[in-house]
């Protein structure tokens, strides 16, 4: 059930996939700069010292000062991007090409002029014992998968949380009530740490501004910078991406019929580092997270977004990914993050509903097939136009074992209170039967349906 590249085999080709560009991100990036005239002069005047401006590794380098194409595509070099470099030295596209087949220059030309290359013998349907791959999607799991989906965490992501946490207010009467919701599962965390978490969270216009506004974003990078959000970036550790998994992830979900925005390099905001601090505490900025992130960001800022079906459908092909994987061993987590109630514009700003909220979780946990069927407009008009962060979580359960047939998840903590800032504040920890909590039972039966939180009275804090 492994991953399968067939492409990998084809004579004479190497597909530039998510693999390939995170091995040549920064010599894309080289190729890219030369579209600007200053640049491409600093470079014909002195190669080294202009290569010397870009971490590429010494293959890398070495092919781009030989312009040698079949190298830098061998590095994760496209031809798209690699061609400004041909360009900058005079290069036509046929030029270019025909530096890459062995042939000389007048003999490619004469190749080309007589109809071109043929593709007998050089395609992969001519290799012996070769099989179309299968297209059927996997409706159960292997129990010996080394890649393991252990636990959902659902958590809502409010700024105020992370300025309460920065600003050292957390034992302040405001806050204490919403921190001690978390208490039970920063023990959790230190007993039941993965190796990585699969994030989902959307972002506030802070990586993506009105020029561009992806569906769903899977962070392919190795590291993500904090974000200034326009107070300052918070002052919390950078977080680690894992490129390998990720890339694994993507080639495996835009294979599953989703279109995926892939960026290697991207700042992340509130909605990612407030979910970690509250799990993994106050840490400092020289300081790292315990785990390795792949932040997966959903639009549900600019209409349209995407359904909880949709969402759904989302994480059950995320859990295929997960399932395929043929690397190292990982606990993976996957946490779904956002809402609860709130609405942040207009007259109705404000607005929060505690019977729907909890309406939802219990879906979540008990429905969540049924939970897919709510329609954009239940959100918005039960939950605020904010509210719709909600669909978000549904990616998380949606890849759990009872959504294929297994077990069901075990309900290890259950946290809802009224307000944080302007928001309602909903938290979930959900296991799968191979991640089942090791905290102490009696205090996850204390957890577990916990009523809701009257809302406080003291207001002291509420722009933090």
């Amino acid at each position: 059930m492994a991953l399968d590249k067939p492409y990998k085999n084809v004579p004479g080709t190497t597909i530039y996939d998510a693999e390939q560009a995170r091995k040549g991100y920064h010599l894309n990036q080289l190729a890219m700069s030369l579209m600007k005239p200053e640049n491409r002069a600093r470079f014909l005047a002195d190669q080294p010292a202009y290569l010397d401006e870009w971490p590429l590794n010494p293959v890398q380098r070495q092919a781009v000062l030989d312009m040698d194409l079949n190298t830098m595509i061998a590095e994760g070099g496209n031809i798209y991007f690699l061609s400004k470099i041909g360009a900058t030295h005079g290069l036509s596209f046929q030029q270019m090409a025909g530096s890459m087949t062995g042939m000389s220059e007048a003999a490619y030309r004469d190749m080309m002029v007589g109809g071109g290359r043929r593709p007998e013998g050089a395609r992969l349907k001519d290799l012996d014992g070769w099989t179309p791959p299968s297209t059927e999607k996997a409706t159960t799991m292997r129990p010996d998968a080394p890649a393991k989906y252990t636990s959902a965490l659902f958590t809502s992501h409010v700024p105020a949380i992370g300025a309460a946490m920065d600003l050292g207010k957390t034992e302040e009467p405001y806050w204490k009530q919403v921190f001690d919701g978390y208490q039970w599962t920063r023990k959790w965390a230190k007993e039941n740490t993965p190796d990585v978490v699969i994030l989902v969270y959307n972002d506030h216009a802070t990586a993506f501004d009105a020029s561009i506004i992806p569906t769903f974003v899977l962070g392919t990078g190795a590291e993500y910078p904090v974000a200034d959000e326009g107070y300052g970036p918070r002052p919390v550790p950078d977080v680690k991406g894992y490129p390998e998994f990720a890339a694994h992830l993507a080639q495996s979900i835009i294979q599953d019929d989703f279109d995926l925005t892939l960026v290697n390099e991207m700042v992340v905001d509130h909605g990612l580092t407030v979910p970690l601090s509250l799990v993994y505490g106050e840490l400092g900025v020289d300081e790292e997270w315990p785990v390795k992130v792949i932040p997966l960001a959903v639009n549900v800022v600019q209409y349209p977004v995407p359904s909880g079906r949709r969402c759904y459908e989302l994480g059950k092909a995320l859990r295929r990914a997960i399932d395929k994987w043929d690397g190292e061993e990982l606990n993976v987590q996957i946490w779904g993050t956002g809402g609860m109630s709130h609405q942040l514009q207009g007259p109705r700003a404000g607005l929060i509903n505690k019977e729907w909220d909890n309406a939802f979780l219990d879906h979540l946990i008990a429905d969540p097939l049924g939970l897919t069927e709510w329609p954009h407009m239940e959100y918005v008009d039960e939950a605020g136009s904010e509210g719709i962060e909600l669909v978000d979580w549904l990616i998380a359960r949606g890849a759990m074992d009872d959504q294929f047939g297994g077990e069901e998840p075990s309900t290890d903590h259950r946290f809802y209170h009224v307000p944080a800032s302007n928001t309602a504040v909903g938290h979930l920890v959900i296991s799968n039967p191979v991640g089942r909590a090791t905290v102490a039972a009696e205090d996850a039966v204390e957890s577990v349906g916990a009523p809701a939180a009257e809302p406080a009275e003291t207001a002291a804090v509420a722009n933090a």
